[in-house]
């Protein structure tokens, strides 16, 4: 069956694109420009009511959602371990994929794009600058993950092969920088960005993308 993923330049949709390029079957990916407001689209729209990417298709299915996502290539291409197979290192797998997905995301979402929560320039300046304030010490969390992995001479954050955790870590460690934050300032968290960026399939996720790791600008 094909396959075909609808994404968006340094969105959360990086998760799957670099999944789906480490899974090495052929797909179709297909760009969403936001900033254009083509996730409103009719003919999105028809695909994802909700608006969001990324949006898998497999054959006729229309899949949404990171998590449901990252299940389904999990159990697609089972040689790729994006998941533990181990019972409980799954569940804590899944854990922070969930935590990641469900508060380290919409804290960030709230920092990008205050517009959606409040209408004044007043709250929206408020929003963003609370939340970019929580948005530092869950950067921190992450760092923790990632020293604690290579304090145990584990490559991986959520397995013993690259997994949605370390490419959600990588996108949110490149927010950070649209957050005021400092990748370098977190050091173990950027030296594992840094080594998932130069796998093979991940440098062509980001390439395609077009993506820059370290977009900070000091003040």
């Amino acid at each position: 069956m094909s396959l075909k993923l609808y994404f968006a330049p340094g969105a959360c949709s990086f998760v799957p694109h670099a999944l789906l390029e480490t899974a090495g079957e052929a797909f179709e990916p297909v760009m969403v420009k936001l900033h254009k407001g083509e996730n409103y689209s009719p003919e999105y729209e028809a695909i994802n009511p909700h608006h969001q990417v990324p949006v898998l298709v497999d054959g006729g299915e229309v899949i949404t959602q990171i998590i449901a996502i990252v299940n389904h290539l999990d159990h697609r291409f089972p040689h790729c371990n994006f998941l533990p197979r181990e019972p409980l290192e799954r569940t804590r797998a899944l854990e922070t994929l969930a935590w990641m997905n469900n508060t380290v995301h919409p804290t960030f979402t709230h920092v990008f794009m205050p517009q959606k929560f409040a209408g004044s320039a007043e709250a929206q300046a408020q929003i963003k600058a609370f939340n970019a304030a929580a948005y530092g010490p869950m950067l921190g969390e992450i760092e923790a993950m990632a020293r604690k992995a290579a304090d145990a001479g584990r490559p991986y954050l959520g397995g013993e092969q690259f997994g949605p955790l370390d490419a959600y870590a990588l996108t949110f460690l490149r927010w950070g920088g649209f957050a005021g934050y400092d990748p370098q300032g977190y050091p173990a968290l950027w030296a594992h960005v840094q080594r998932m960026a130069a796998l093979p399939a991940v440098a062509r996720t980001i390439a395609r993308e077009r993506l820059q790791l370290n977009v900070y600008k000091a003040a």
